[in-house]
């Protein structure tokens, strides 16, 4: 037993696990596995580490950077695959591993029911609602396209611009599949709608996203949910011409609206110049054509109004009827308003001749003489009663006669001067009274005397009287010949007027009191 353990070589760990790796790798050299993808890892390196698994086993998987690059479609956790390679070890953790040449999907029927899938939790999610799609500009003034500068798609849809109508076109080169495809165009979509406006490279007023027809691997990337979202956030209006006319892929659910080709997508984004000018002309046309049967209808109704109207004789009747009525009426109204005016300057005369002076005078002298009279009259009916108690108390002490002692006889004799004194002072007072009520009334008749206009007139004043009595106050006033009546302090003298050079009709005057009127210095 010994020896023949003793016979079995000794391997070191690397020559042990480089014999296993050739062993696997001339038994495995090119091997498919159909599995599902477990979990996918995509290093910085562009290397994509992977889980190969079924039901019961799981098999490491590697995809190096180069064949990573020419995939069609990205790997996805869940996906059923079929991986094309060779089984290797990795000596570094004792394990083997599946080198991945190639990895396509299990079937369109797996594809289709993970887009499927996507569909459903991105509708539920609102992105292909109705209400957040934009309505497309009617002319963009600059044009948007992401899509692949090399292809037939650029230039077709170039070609089909230049024919409808010219516009600018910015194109923002992606790769329109592989596995950076959908990476690419989300940035593109991304990158038009972070121009700022007014900047060094035009902000498109529309975007198109666009590529030519194939398979679904083909079109793989348009189906990326980063795409549908970056579609669907988008600012500009966009639309997407993605494949031919039956192929769909997510992002033409997010889109604004779906072009069946990339040529469809031109066509919808600008509308036929010839046409539209075209439209403009006959717009333009019938424009003229409404302004001038407007301006027909216009001038008929003018003529019908003007038919209509009245003339200037008709215009005219009635304010002059109107007139003439007023005017036989004016004779009459002026002599009732003066009539009307006459009397209640009477009334005004009236009520001021209560108030003059004269009357004041009047009534402060009758007041004074009837308290002289009750004056008067007091002091005699005093005096009458004082002689009458003397009377009294002197038959008094007469009956008492010898009982009168000396101090009544003193009493007596006292009052007897008390009555002398008490009769003089009522006469003194009383004149007293009507000397301070004379200079009064002498101090108002002064005052009276400087209200008389006759004063006035004996400072070298004259009052001008004309034919009717009136005064005259203007020279105006007066014609050429009229006969004056001139008023001085110490009489009257008539005078005829000479030649007025502005001869005016003198203006009714209204009455005024006797004693007042316009004083002319002589």
């Amino acid at each position: 037993m010994n020896d023949t353990v003793s016979n079995v070589p000794e391997w070191s760990v690397s020559e042990l696990s480089g014999a296993l790796r050739r062993t696997l790798e001339d038994a495995y050299g090119h091997v498919r596995v159909r599995a599902e993808l477990g979990k996918v890892t995509v290093h910085g390196s562009g290397h994509v580490y992977l889980d190969l698994k079924d039901d019961k086993s799981c098999l490491a998987g590697v995809i190096w950077r180069g064949a990573a690059a020419k995939m069609r479609f990205r790997p996805e956790m869940g996906m059923e695959v079929i991986a094309t390679g060779k089984i290797t070890t990795f000596p570094g953790q004792s394990k083997y591993q599946l080198i991945i040449d190639t990895l396509e999907p299990a079937g369109v029927g797996a594809l289709l029911a993970q887009i499927e899938e996507r569909k459903k939790r991105l509708a539920a999610e609102g992105l292909f609602d109705e209400a957040r799609k934009q309505l497309l500009p009617y002319l963009p003034g600059v044009i948007g396209v992401v899509t692949s500068p090399t292809g037939a798609v650029i230039r077709d849809i170039l070609h089909r611009l230049a024919d409808r109508f010219p516009r600018h076109v910015v194109v923002w080169p992606v790769r329109v599949q592989g596995e950076t495809s959908a990476a690419e165009v989300t940035a593109a979509i991304r990158g038009f709608n972070a121009l700022p406006e007014g900047g060094p490279i035009a902000r498109p007023d529309l975007l198109i996203v666009a590529r030519g027809g194939g398979s679904i691997e083909d079109l793989w990337g348009f189906n990326d949910e980063a795409v549908v979202r970056a579609a669907a956030d988008s600012m500009i209006p966009l639309i997407s011409a993605v494949g031919h006319e039956t192929d769909w892929t997510l992002i033409d659910y997010a889109s604004d609206k779906r072009a069946p080709t990339p040529t469809g997508a031109a066509e919808m984004a600008v509308p036929v110049r010839s046409e539209l000018m075209a439209n403009v002309g006959d717009l333009g046309r019938r424009v003229l054509a409404a302004l001038l049967r407007h301006l027909d209808r216009r001038k008929a109704d003018l003529r019908s109004a003007t038919r209509a109207l009245p003339g200037p004789e008709d215009l005219l009747a009635l304010p002059r009827q109107r007139l003439d009525l007023a005017g036989g009426k004016l004779a009459h109204a002026l002599a009732a308003n003066a009539r009307r005016h006459e009397a209640r300057l009477s009334e005004a005369a009236r009520k001021l001749a209560g108030l003059s002076p004269q009357a004041r005078l009047a009534g402060m002298r009758a007041k004074l003489d009837g308290l002289e009279k009750r004056l008067a009259a007091a002091k005699d009916a005093n005096l009458r009663a004082e002689k009458q108690r003397l009377a009294q108390r002197l038959e008094r002490i007469a009956a008492l006669g010898q009982r009168a002692d000396r101090a009544l006889l003193v009493l007596v004799a006292r009052r007897r001067e008390r009555l002398e004194r008490l009769e003089g002072r009522p006469g003194r007072a009383v004149a007293a009274t009507v000397e301070r009520r004379r200079e009064t009334l002498g101090r108002v008749v002064q005052l009276l005397d400087s209200y008389d206009y006759k004063q006035v007139l004996r400072r070298g004043y004259a009052l001008v009287h004309g034919p009717d009595g009136h005064l005259v106050r203007e020279a105006a006033q007066v014609a050429g010949g009229t006969m004056l009546d001139i008023e001085f302090a110490d009489g009257r003298v008539k005078a005829v007027a000479g030649d007025n050079p502005r001869p005016r009709a003198a203006k009714p005057k209204t009455p005024e009191p006797a004693g007042q009127g316009s004083l002319f210095g002589g």
